[in-house]
């Protein structure tokens, strides 16, 4: 085949989303295209450049010394191809749907707030939102962003850091009239703990007493799937609950929360990430901008 007749960069973008995905199907998925089609598409350009990149297993995709560096300037070149696009045309504008998935807490106190904004600055983007404290699959969701707290899990995917908050206890005042005010863990056994049933809840409030970290249980008489859930619960005086600091720093300046247990807590902290399908830097252009836009106005603190 005539190398006229290759497409260069359309086989460049499927081998790098290949080895960011970790695999054929997952790319095949990224690029609306079949496995067996990517497969052959990366057969192809070893064989056309007459190495091999990757060596195939069953379950993951290994690259070679000649595949890492094709990788790396692959890499480059597509981030080049897409700035020099960008440079020379006059519709050179992030646009196009993009679909975000955030947990509810971070969701409801910073996401959407911002959203009027980012679609007045980018009004050719359209954005799918969708709230959960499940974790998803992002390739299987077809989702382009995804805003995470807690402790991120080995991955082939990029995350932008956003900040970290720290955890506190907190009940409303009627809660604490009809019940008191726990002073040390141990009194927590006579309280209704609110507790989470997702699945990446902790399986319970880590406190320390007396010198020594303890987990202590949750089992309290409603569980919610999801932070936010649980914030309204606290401020209604059903029970206690364990929050981010930010979804809680006004109501406890109202007077509507109380923080207990405060000379018991650990000081533990939740980072809240953006991940994303493209960890070598090669982003959409509507990508590139809404993680820039986060970065810019998200200012998650641990007060």
């Amino acid at each position: 085949m005539a190398r006229s007749e290759v497409n260069r960069s359309g086989e460049l973008e499927v081998f790098v989303r290949a080895i960011e995905l970790g695999g054929f199907s997952a790319a095949a998925r990224a690029c609306g295209m079949t496995p067996s089609a990517v497969s052959k598409l990366v057969s192809r350009l070893e064989q056309r450049l007459g190495t091999r990149l990757v060596n195939r297993s069953t379950r993951q995709l290994q690259l070679t010394a000649e595949g890492c560096a094709f990788y790396e300037r692959g890499v480059r070149i597509l981030a080049d191809l897409e700035d020099a696009e960008r440079c020379v045309s006059a519709h050179a504008a992030p646009r196009g749907r993009l679909r975000v998935n955030a947990n509810v807490p971070f969701g409801h106190h910073f996401l959407l707030p911002l959203v009027p904004e980012f679609l007045e600055c980018h009004p050719d983007v359209t954005l799918d939102i969708v709230l959960t404290d499940e974790v998803i699959d992002i390739l299987e969701q077809r989702t382009d962003v995804a805003v995470r707290a807690g402790p991120l899990k080995s991955s082939n995917l990029g995350a932008r850091k956003l900040g970290s908050t720290r955890m506190v206890i907190v009940g409303a005042p009627s809660y604490l009239t009809r019940h008191g005010t726990p002073a040390i863990p141990e009194e927590l056994l006579t309280h209704n703990r609110l507790g989470a049933n997702y699945k990446r809840a902790q399986p319970g409030w880590p406190l320390r007493d007396k010198d020594e970290n303890i987990v202590f249980p949750v089992t309290g008489n409603a569980q919610a799937s999801d932070g936010e859930a649980l914030h309204h619960l606290a401020l209604s005086g059903l029970g206690l609950a364990r929050l981010a600091a930010f979804q809680v720093r006004d109501d406890i300046a109202a007077g509507r929360l109380v923080p207990v247990l405060e000379d018991c807590n650990p000081g533990d902290v939740e980072e809240v990430h953006a991940v994303y399908v493209g960890q070598g830097g090669y982003l959409p252009l509507r990508v590139r901008a809404f993680l820039d836009f986060l970065a810019e106005r998200v200012n998650i603190s641990q007060g």
